[in-house]
């Protein structure tokens, strides 16, 4: 790369960053444009492009990006960090272009309209409606625990194997696309993480490569999180990019799943999340509402937080 090129893209990186922040204020331009626009045609063509290899090309990719960024700190080392101009000017330009890479192949899903605003959804409860909500998926959550389960007391097993699962999440998309076409999934592209066991002792249960449009999935993870998981990372391919999102579209996934398998663990992956915010709002609530929950359900929450205590411990 010429030299002269090297110094516009160092440039350009802090311009990119500012051009970000003036766009966040203006998410129905970003939402029409970009996530309803561009990006649906972009994550298609890479769902395509990769979604047919067996294993996971972004995968690779990050682990290139790895091995270059060790060698640079060595190097560096080596030359005791001389010739900072020339070293300071080919960092800033490589990260300029990762960083429009990024932008362009899925970040700029970070500043779209909220997801309660593009599907119609009220975002605002109140108390007596998350109590009442909560209460619902307790009943539900239990009967199905009883019905898959030999008694209320006995953790839930998943039958699938995971590649299954994760066929299941796929399939899940198929029920939504009627009410709510914005989430309908084309060329499905999931695979199994090379990274499961870093993943692992990082606490993720899997992510999604921006660059290639890759699902990732910690193999390691239990077969009982696996439809929450996958659902959940199929969400930011779907250029859901926030978090609480994802987990909202996991939940629509697999709440209305046909699986009961499917539906258990989401209706419980639901609970979990409104019990936590009963109890920080209302702790002796929280706690009376708990203790309305089969035993063999506490008994799936236990075998997860057990798992990832397992590499927190190592």
């Amino acid at each position: 790369m010429k030299p002269n090129t090297k110094i516009i893209l160092a440039v350009l990186l802090p311009l990119q960053i500012l051009g970000v922040s003036i766009l966040a204020k203006f998410p129905a331009f970003v939402e029409r444009w970009y996530s309803n626009g561009l990006y649906p045609i972009l994550s298609f063509l890479e769902r395509k492009c990769f979604g047919w290899l067996a294993f996971s090309f972004g995968d690779l990719v990050y682990g290139f990006l790895i091995i270059m960024l060790i060698r640079w700190i060595v190097i560096r080392i080596k030359t005791r960090f001389g010739n900072f101009k020339m070293w300071s000017v080919d960092s800033l330009a490589t990260l300029s272009v990762i960083y429009l890479l990024f932008l362009v192949f899925w970040g700029f899903n970070y500043y779209r309209e909220p997801l309660h605003k593009s599907l119609g959804i009220n975002d605002t409860y109140t108390d007596s409606e998350l109590v009442q909500l909560t209460e619902i998926l307790i009943k539900r959550s239990n009967d199905l625990q009883e019905q898959l389960a030999d008694n209320d007391s006995v953790s839930v097993k998943m039958p699938y194997s995971r590649e299954e699962l994760y066929d299941l999440a796929i399939t899940g998309y198929d029920n939504l696309k009627t009410n709510y076409p914005e989430l309908e999934y084309t060329a499905p592209s999931v695979k199994k993480s090379i990274f499961s066991l870093p993943l692992s002792y990082m606490g993720f249960n899997g992510y999604l490569n921006p660059l290639t449009n890759e699902a990732q999935i910690n193999h390691k993870i239990l077969p009982y999180k696996m439809p929450t998981t996958t659902a959940h990372e199929i969400g930011h391919q779907l250029g859901y990019a926030k978090e609480n999102e994802a987990n909202f579209i996991a939940c629509l996934n697999t709440m209305n799943h046909p699986d009961d398998y499917v539906r258990y663990s989401g209706y419980t992956f639901a609970l979990k999340y409104c019990l936590n915010e009963v109890y920080r709002r209302n702790p002796g609530l929280g706690v009376d509402l708990l203790f309305e929950v089969n035993c063999g359900i506490s008994a799936n929450y236990a075998e997860v937080r057990n798992f990832w205590l397992g590499y927190e411990n190592e």
